[in-house]
C-alpha cells in the first residue's frame, strides 16, 4: 500500500517534523511511503524517500497513491499542505484545534482578502462578516480562537484524527456527519548522551539546587512570564530553585532581559535551541518540567509527552482538553478529578495523579505553591515522576501510536471521498476560480471554449 505523506522534517525545528521522523519507519513494515516536503531534507526517515511537494501532482499521476496523509498545524511550515489536502482528500491529523491564526495568516500575507472573507464566511456563516475585515486588518489578536475554521477542512477530509479525546468528542459533536477518530500520541523514552552533573557544570547550577525546566521555543504562550514572576517572588529557597528555558528564543519576546527587570537573572539559563543528542540529557539533570500553555490551540503537547516518558514530575495548565489526565490541584494538593480505571482494562486499579496541573483563573497563586512544595518535597517529586513515567507506558509510547495509525489509515482507505461545496477557490479542479480570476480581469464567459 503506498501512502503520500505530507509533512515537515527535520532540520526543520518543529514539533510535528519530530513527530514524523519517529514515526514513519515504525510503519514501513506494512506501508511504502514518499514524504512531501516544503524543503526535503538531505536524508529521509529510514525506509522512506522525501520529495519536493512539487513533485506530488505528476507522480500521483504516473503511479496513483493508495492514500494521502496530511499533517496538519499552524506553524509556518505547514502553508505548503493547504493545496492538496483538498484536491486529494486524504487522512488528515489536525494537531492544532483551530487553525484560523495559520489560515488568515497566510492568505493575508498574499493579499488574497476576497479568499479570506470567502473562507470565513463558509467555516463560520453564522457569525457577522465584519468579524472577517477585523482580522483583515490584524485586529482580532487572540479572538482568533474563538473562530477557528475547520469547517472546510474537515468536511474535505476522508477522516479527521486527533490526539485529545476532548477535541475529538467536541469535534464529533459540531460535525455529527463526518468521521473524527482520536489517536493517541507516542514518544520514544531516550537515553541520554550527556551527564546531568555536566550538564549543571556548564549552566552554573548550584550545588543542592532544584532545577526546573520549560522545553521548546520560549515564547509568552508557555506562561514564562509568568514562570518568572513566581520565582521572583518566592524570594530565596532551601533548596534554592534555578530555571532552566531550554529552546529557541522567540525575536519578539525577551525571556532574560525578563528576569534581570525582575532580579532574578542568576537564577535564570537560557540554552538556546538544544538538539536531540542532548535533550534527553537535559531531561535527566531537570527535577521538574514546567509544561503550561495559554492561551491554547488545544494542542496536545510533545514535550510534555517526553517530560512524562522521562520520568520526570511536570506542572501542567488544566485545560478544557486534557481533562481526563488525573493531576494534583496545588491548592488543595487533592485530585482535581476523581481516580478512574486505567486504559489496561477494568481490573488493572486506579490512575493516580501524575501531574500537578493549575486553574489558569488562580495561575499566579497556585503557580507559587506548586514551585515552593515541589522544591521541598523530594519524595513527591519521585512519586510523581515515577507515575508520570507508567502513564507514559500505559498511553503514549510509539507502538501504540503506530497500531493506532494502522487502523485509522484502513479506516480512511475505507471511506468514501467526499465532495463538499466549499468556497470557489478551494474546488478541486480550480476551473471556477479560473473563471472567476478572467472575469476580474473583463473576459465574461469561458475563456476556455
Amino acid at each position: 500500500m503506498r501512502l503520500a505523506w505530507f509533512t515537515p522534517l527535520p532540520p526543520e525545528r518543529s514539533g510535528i517534523s519530530a513527530y514524523s521522523a519517529e514515526l514513519l519507519p515504525m510503519l514501513t513494515d506494512r506501508f511504502s511511503i514518499d514524504v512531501y516536503c516544503d524543503a526535503p531534507p538531505a536524508a529521509a526517515p529510514a525506509g522512506t524517500r522525501a520529495f519536493d511537494a512539487h513533485d506530488f501532482v505528476w507522480r500521483h499521476d504516473q503511479q496513483a497513491y493508495d492514500l494521502a496523509v496530511y499533517q496538519l498545524g499552524n506553524a509556518t511550515c505547514h502553508d505548503y499542505i493547504w493545496p492538496y489536502l483538498f484536491r486529494y482528500p486524504g487522512l488528515v491529523v489536525l494537531h492544532d484545534g483551530q487553525l484560523h491564526h495559520a489560515r488568515a495568516r497566510l492568505l493575508l500575507q498574499q493579499g488574497r482578502y476576497a479568499d479570506y472573507r470567502a473562507e470565513f464566511k463558509h467555516n463560520h456563516p453564522d457569525v457577522r462578516q465584519g468579524v472577517a475585515d477585523l482580522g483583515i486588518v490584524r485586529l482580532l489578536g487572540s479572538l482568533h480562537y474563538l473562530w477557528p475554521m475547520l469547517r472546510s477542512v474537515v468536511e474535505s477530509a476522508r477522516l479527521v484524527a486527533v490526539h485529545s479525546p476532548g477535541l475529538a468528542a467536541d469535534l464529533a459533536a459540531k460535525f455529527p456527519d463526518r468521521p473524527i477518530a482520536e489517536l493517541r500520541m507516542g514518544v520514544p523514552a531516550r537515553v541520554p548522551t550527556v551527564a546531568a552533573a555536566d550538564l549543571r557544570s556548564r549552566y552554573g547550577v548550584p550545588a543542592g539546587a532544584v532545577v526546573f525546566a520549560a522545553f521548546g521555543r520560549v515564547t509568552p504562550e508557555k506562561r514564562i512570564s509568568q514562570i518568572l514572576q513566581a520565582l521572583a517572588a518566592l524570594g530565596d529557597q532551601h533548596p534554592p530553585i534555578h530555571l532552566w528555558l531550554v529552546g529557541e528564543a522567540a525575536p519578539y519576546y525577551d525571556a532574560l532581559a525578563e528576569a534581570r527587570t525582575l532580579g532574578i537573572a542568576d537564577r535564570v539559563t537560557m540554552t538556546g535551541f538544544v538538539n536531540d543528542d542532548e535533550l534527553a540529557g537535559h531531561l535527566s539533570a531537570a527535577d521538574v518540567c514546567l509544561c503550561l500553555r495559554w492561551p491554547t490551540a488545544r494542542e496536545t503537547s510533545a514535550s510534555w509527552l517526553r517530560c512524562l516518558a522521562a520520568g520526570k514530575p511536570t506542572v501542567t495548565t488544566d485545560l478544557v482538553h486534557t481533562v481526563e489526565v488525573p493531576s494534583l490541584d496545588p491548592r488543595t494538593w487533592k485530585p482535581q478529578v476523581a481516580p478512574r480505571p486505567c486504559e489496561d482494562g477494568p481490573d488493572a486499579g486506579p490512575v493516580e495523579p501524575i501531574c500537578v496541573s493549575l486553574d489558569i483563573l488562580d495561575e499566579d497563586h497556585s503557580l507559587r505553591l506548586a514551585l515552593r512544595r515541589l522544591t521541598q518535597d523530594a519524595p513527591l517529586r519521585v512519586l510523581l515522576g515515577r507515575r508520570a513515567h507508567e502513564y507514559w507506558q500505559r498511553n503514549h509510547t510509539l507502538p501504540r501510536m503506530t497500531e493506532d495509525y494502522e487502523s485509522l489509515i484502513d479506516r480512511a482507505l475505507a471511506a468514501p471521498v467526499p465532495t463538499p461545496e466549499l468556497p470557489t477557490h478551494l474546488r478541486p479542479t480550480g476551473l471556477q476560480h479560473a473563471l472567476a480570476v478572467a472575469d476580474e480581469g473583463g473576459f465574461a464567459g469561458d475563456p476556455f471554449v
